[in-house]
């Protein structure tokens, strides 16, 4: 059980770790932006120059929209140059100059606060205009004064962080009570049953039977419908485990209309917080909702999606159920919008583009009194634009947002029975906590086996004095360390079963959880008063996670075990041979395919003409290896440092004739996918197959293919060098992700002289091709 020194460390090293990811990101920026000149921020797409305020505006939230357009006093054109300013991106609007942009001061451990004045946030992106939104507040000081030549310029983006670390100074207020004169002032959530049993405090509750469940889906299978009773007879916690292609989404969306209808199982419909780790996610099971709603013929379920309105799935029904769309229709929305057309005008005059001004600005008291009548102005949209918001949210027995998004002004006083927040393991575990603070229970879905999300900042190589600086219980008895901990830590990166290491009993670590294994919480029995056995429980209490790659999943599922999970076992992705080996090293050999899948191959395609005979060595096989060992087709390293990105123009050579053999076969550019590892591969592939089979065919890392598909997917591992190196080949989650993104063929191109001596795991993935790929001769003719 989680003691209060437990629970200090974890706050602590949470922090730590946020505070070196914001650092990370900051440095980044600031060396980009330190000492470069505004042509070379422009050529890096870093930078806009030379721009006009063409409209002042104010949108949902009482922010300042201000649209940016190139000038034609200095333009010839006014379309923009490439550049990398996307919508959510912070931006900063500054007056133009050719001089060297100064380096900004950055938030640091010490309490230096960062400027923002006429910073904000990226809202829309067109080729002739920018907007950006500026949070700006009607309390106090004249509102910055915009240039009339400005450039826009891309800031480092810490808001999620700020957020993530404003979450877990929450939950410490809770969990850990303090007597503080300023924490009176600040929000403490509630300590729920379910915060006790995601800290560690308490067990996970005995489910709560249910007798008879109905399904409305009567195609699921039946790991699926035990995972659906799972999620909903749990009390707090339920962990969905869905490996690739399972139907982990399929599963969620019975649960939400098992959680919102009223059926014997559940008598009084509940209200949902939806979530995810990204805006895709979350719009997918939003287009699955809308798809329910249209087809439905009793009550529609009444729902509304908060995010960013520029980053939301541009489809009518998706941008139709967003709190901006909804808000704009609602009958209470009239009187807000006599508000703001009123305060658009008072901005316009003030930047000179009202009626008749001509772009001459008001100037001494009259600017003032207009300021002033703005601020007043914008005080009462903001108001009675919150009641419109409120009111709409208060009639959505669903809600869907980002993990983030959820911790937005508009949910501050909203309250949820529960929380689903699907892609849980690509999400950082204080993000999750976000909407977790506003529920009762929780239903998390993911792989653990597959790609963690990204961390900017490397683990640093830290002494083992320093980790010990911790308070955190030690361990009565010495234990034997045998893991360096001088070495980064990827949870399952490179250890295979047989060489497991002993874990560091000071850090959190991930464990493989079976759902047939013992549940992961240990009863003693001790004498009690009355003569009778008691059950004194034994808890795994809580550990500081060694990175930010620990997800609230992975440790869920170290603390509770089995108890709180149940996984997938039926994919409708990949061939049968395709899916033995990942199946058998990653998922304990209980992943198998569906029978509509197992045996599909290229030869099914309808594409396929039906006289391809000459190709049946092509279409008819599953699974092909070309090894490269003993051709001497070594990698290279871009730039000067030994760290740079790695590629293999022989292995490019290779792939492109076998993509050259499947489309003369009659296979789609758009069927195809060619991944690899590294980002130099990615470049040389693309120069190689873009000007002759466009962009249909799909090039990228593993890394982004990572919830895709492909009927055909070609992996170019590029390692092969004499000291027999594989860099982050060592990974078994990266090499899981590529291995099970192909539908009827996969296709692997590889030194297997180099890779098998990366780890056993590896070693196993070679003997395997070795057994049942076909195997080919990869020397170029």
């Amino acid at each position: 059980m989680s003691s209060d020194a437990h629970l200090r460390a974890f706050f602590d090293r949470q922090r730590a770790l946020l505070q070196r990811e914001r650092e990370e990101e900051l440095a980044r920026y600031a060396l980009i932006l330190s000492n470069s000149s505004q042509k070379l921020l422009e050529q890096k797409g870093l930078a806009l120059g030379n721009l006009n305020v063409a409209n002042v505006s104010v949108g949902l939230g009482g922010r300042t929209l201000v649209e940016l357009e190139r000038s034609s006093a200095y333009h010839a054109s006014p379309i923009f140059p490439p550049h990398m300013f996307r919508p959510g991106d912070i931006a900063r609007i500054e007056e133009n100059s050719t001089a060297l942009v100064k380096k900004r001061p950055s938030k640091s451990g010490d309490g230096a606060k960062e400027s923002r004045e006429n910073e904000g946030v990226v809202y829309k992106t067109t080729d002739t205009r920018i907007v950006i939104a500026l949070d700006t507040s009607d309390s106090g000081g004249d509102d910055t004064e915009l240039p009339e030549r400005c450039r826009l310029v891309k800031m480092a983006n810490t808001i999620t962080l700020d957020r993530m670390d404003e979450t877990i100074d929450q939950l410490e207020r809770a969990m850990l009570p303090i007597q503080d004169s300023t924490a009176s002032t600040k929000f403490t959530p509630t300590v729920t049953p379910l915060m006790r049993v995601l800290m560690g405090l308490s067990e996970v509750s005995d489910a709560t039977p249910i007798k008879e469940l109905t399904f409305f889906d009567d195609t699921l299978n039946s790991s699926q419908k035990e995972a659906v009773r799972f999620a909903l007879e749990a009390p707090e916690v339920a962990c969905i485990h869905g490996p690739p292609g399972t139907g982990k989404t399929h599963t969620l969306i019975e649960i939400i209309r098992q959680l919102t209808a009223v059926t014997p199982a559940n008598p009084k419909p509940l209200r949902l917080l939806i979530c995810g780790a990204s805006n895709l996610s979350v719009d997918n099971i939003l287009e699955r909702l809308l798809a329910l709603s249209a087809s439905s013929k009793g009550d529609k379920l009444k729902f509304t999606r908060i995010g960013h309105p520029a980053r939301v799935m541009a489809t009518e029904g998706v941008l139709d159920a967003t709190l901006e769309a909804k808000s704009y229709r609602s009958d209470q929305a009239a009187l807000a919008r006599d508000v703001k057309n009123e305060l658009d005008t008072a901005l316009n005059t003030l930047s000179g583009k009202g009626k008749g001004m001509k772009g001459k600005r008001p100037k001494g008291s009259e600017r003032k009194k207009l300021w002033e009548e703005v601020r007043a102005l914008r005080k009462e949209y903001r108001q009675r634009e919150g009641k419109v918001v409120q009111s709409v949210l208060s009639e959505s027995q669903i809600v869907l947002a980002t993990c983030h998004s959820a911790g937005g002004r508009q949910l501050r006083k909203q309250s949820f029975d529960v929380a689903i927040i699907d892609e849980a393991t690509q999400a950082f575990e204080a993000v999750c906590w976000i909407p977790i603070l506003k529920a009762k229970k929780l239903i998390i879905a993911g792989d653990p086996k597959q790609l963690p999300p990204t961390v900017l900042s490397a683990p640093k190589r830290e002494k083992r004095a320093s980790l010990l600086t911790l308070k955190v219980p030690q361990p009565a008895k010495a234990e034997t360390i045998t893991e360096d901990l001088d070495e980064p830590h990827i949870s399952g990166s490179d250890t295979d079963d047989a060489d497991m290491q002993t874990a560091d009993p000071i850090f959190e670590e991930t464990v493989d959880v079976d759902d047939e294994a013992p549940v992961n919480v240990k009863k003693d029995t001790a004498a009690a008063s009355d003569g009778k056995k008691a059950t004194v429980s034994k808890l795994v209490p809580l550990r500081p996670p060694r990175s930010l790659e620990t997800t609230l999943f992975d440790r869920l599922l170290t603390m509770h075990g089995s108890r709180v999970k149940r996984m997938l076992t039926v994919q409708y992705r990949m061939h049968k041979r395709i899916v033995t080996f990942p199946s058998r090293k990653m998922y304990n050999s209980r992943l198998r395919s569906h029978a509509s899948v197992s045996s599909r191959l290229l030869r099914d395609l309808p594409n396929i003409p039906e006289d391809a005979e000459d190709d049946e060595d092509v279409l008819k096989t599953p699974v092909v290896f070309f090894d490269t060992a003993g051709c001497e087709y070594f990698e290279r390293t871009e730039g000067d440092s030994d760290e740079g990105s790695k590629c293999n123009e022989n292995e490019v050579t290779v792939v492109k004739n076998w993509v050259d053999k499947l489309i003369t076969a009659g296979v789609l550019p758009a069927q195809i996918a060619v991944i690899t590892p590294y980002q130099a591969q990615v470049t040389l592939l693309t120069s190689l197959l873009r000007p002759i089979y466009g962009l249909e065919i799909e090039i990228g890392t593993v890394d982004s293919m990572q919830g895709r598909e492909k009927d055909a997917v070609i992996i170019s591992l590029v390692r092969s060098n004499d000291k027999r190196s594989v860099g982050f080949l060592k990974d078994k989650r990266r090499l899981n992700v590529a291995m099970t993104r192909a539908k009827r063929h996969l296709c692997v191109i590889g030194d297997s002289s180099t890779v098998q001596h990366g780890s056993g795991y590896l070693k196993s993935w070679m003997t395997w091709l070795e057994n049942n790929a076909d195997v080919r001769y990869a020397g170029l003719d």
